[in-house]
């Protein structure tokens, strides 16, 4: 079963650029640096063949996987086991090789256990022989290079290995997911900070595999896990607010809504199902699994700050209206030109019945009630920007808007303590400190104790973090006198 998200439809017009940069990287990666691997794994067989390599180590072999479904309980070697012994009848002697040559577990057992397993003339030929094998062609494939070994983990690694792929289907997949995903996400966090988010999410996926792999020489390669980090930050930016998801069943597809969070919990248990239970297919469930938590982490972390949705992401396009909200728009955007402003708040106040989430529409309500900041309209809808405004993490609209309502409709209908004492809290986060004291000084003056005492013991606090003494004291001795 497949479920992605699908809530927006790409604008062309502003193209994501470092999606499709990543896409377009991994493809000349995969073509002209692992486009030699076949090559070098060629030569190696050959050398291995030559070299009379095969006849030591299959039997070796497949003592070895006979040891790891018996003593160690390994089942899913069965199959290797049979493959293995399928081979050897049908007399596929290159694939063989290349299989005996490509098991880094096996090739560690063979180190550890030379001495146990061959005669000395024996194990003397062979240690000779394959180590010229691994340092001339196995250590070069690029897998071995630049993939995620947990072995031998390194923190370049983390980042090459994302880059890197199995193959054309390998490839391919991971590219249509990262252009599905990506341009919505990169529009919501911008190009710059949504390149970083995408490598940490890789990053710390390949840290999460590595937690469940320890030991491992085993390769971890692929942008799966760079992937899974930008559907956890998808899922996490729209919150609980209902997206729509495409979903792919057997032959059957179709579309649903729901919370965008509510998903989450389905793809991790997926992932974690398919870890336990899936058997042997070569996927990595847990780098999946730790992308997953890794994106949506992020973004609860940082949402409000370094990571925090861009402004424009949540206004409307022309792709995404459907034809009755690009209609009544159209009409009241004409009703503006009129200059009608009277059937023009009419207009937008029915659309936003209809279209709630759209924050223009509140915009242009909010516009046209400054047009007299003597009437209480003005207030309310100046309250319920600054609400949405911080329902949606833009402190510093909230802030704007609450700078403008003290030029033009405080002296009408003043703000209430409570909206002072916000503005002031996300002055603080933003550390804004002028803005701040603006806020403190109207909350003093709107005749709440209880408000004006706490703001004004944050603001003594953060003054003495800043290191700004006197404006630190002038705090503490407003606290004494209060």
């Amino acid at each position: 079963m497949l479920i992605i998200p699908a809530e927006n439809a790409i604008n062309w017009k502003r193209p994501p650029w470092v999606t499709l940069g990543l896409m377009f990287a991994c493809l000349l990666v995969f073509l002209f640096y692992q486009g030699g691997d076949s090559r070098k794994l060629e030569q190696a067989v050959d050398v291995y063949v030559d070299a009379g390599l095969p006849q030591l180590e299959e039997p070796a072999y497949e003592d070895y996987l006979q040891r790891k479904i018996r003593f160690e309980g390994d089942d899913e070697r069965a199959l290797e086991l049979r493959e293995f012994q399928q081979l050897r009848e049908e007399g596929e002697d290159f694939w063989l090789s290349a299989s005996l040559l490509m098991d880094r577990e096996f090739y560690q057992y063979l180190l550890q256990n030379r001495d146990i397993i061959w005669a000395p003339a024996e194990r003397t030929h062979w240690l000779e022989q394959r180590s010229i094998i691994e340092e001339t062609y196995i250590q070069r494939l690029s897998a071995n290079q630049l993939g995620l070994i947990p072995a031998k983990l390194s923190l370049y690694t983390l980042i090459t290995y994302q880059f890197l792929h199995g193959g054309w289907g390998h490839i391919i997949g991971n590219l249509l997911f990262l252009f599905l995903l990506g341009f919505t996400v990169e529009k919501a966090l911008g190009p710059g900070r949504f390149l970083l988010a995408y490598l940490a999410c890789g990053a710390l996926s390949g840290v999460v595999f590595t937690a469940f792999s320890l030991g491992s020489f085993i390769p971890l390669v692929g942008a799966s896990g760079s992937i899974s980090g930008l559907m956890g930050m998808y899922v996490a930016i729209y919150g609980l607010q209902k997206i729509r998801f495409f979903y792919f069943l057997g032959v059957y597809f179709n579309y649903f809504r729901a919370p965008a969070l509510a998903i989450l919990p389905v793809w991790l248990g997926k992932e974690i199902y398919d870890y336990w239970f899936a058997g042997a297919t070569g996927v990595a469930y847990m780098a999946h699994a730790g992308g997953l938590l890794a994106g949506a982490g992020l973004v609860w972390l940082l949402g409000k700050s370094w990571l925090q949705v861009r402004e424009e992401f949540f206004e409307p396009e022309d792709s995404e209206q459907d034809e009755r909200f690009t209609t009544g728009y159209a009409q009241a955007m004409a009703s503006l030109g009129r200059m009608d402003f009277d059937l023009a708040r009419r207009q937008f106040e029915a659309l936003r019945e209809n279209y709630s989430d759209r924050p223009i529409l509140l915009e242009h309500l909010y516009n046209l009630a400054k047009l007299r900041p003597d009437l209480p309209e003005y207030q309310s809808r100046t309250r319920e920007l600054m609400n949405d405004a911080q329902s949606r993490r833009q402190p510093e609209q909230m802030v704007a808007v609450w700078q403008e309502y003290l030029r033009k409709g405080e002296e009408h209908h003043p703000l209430a303590a409570e909206d002072h004492n916000r503005v002031l809290f996300a002055s603080l986060k933003q550390h804004d400190m002028k803005a701040a004291e603006r806020a403190f000084e109207r909350l003093r003056g709107a005749n709440d104790p209880l408000l004006t005492t706490e703001a004004c013991r944050l603001l003594a606090e953060e003054f003495e973090k800043l290191q700004m003494t006197p404006k630190a004291r002038h705090y503490r001795e407003l606290l004494q006198v209060s």
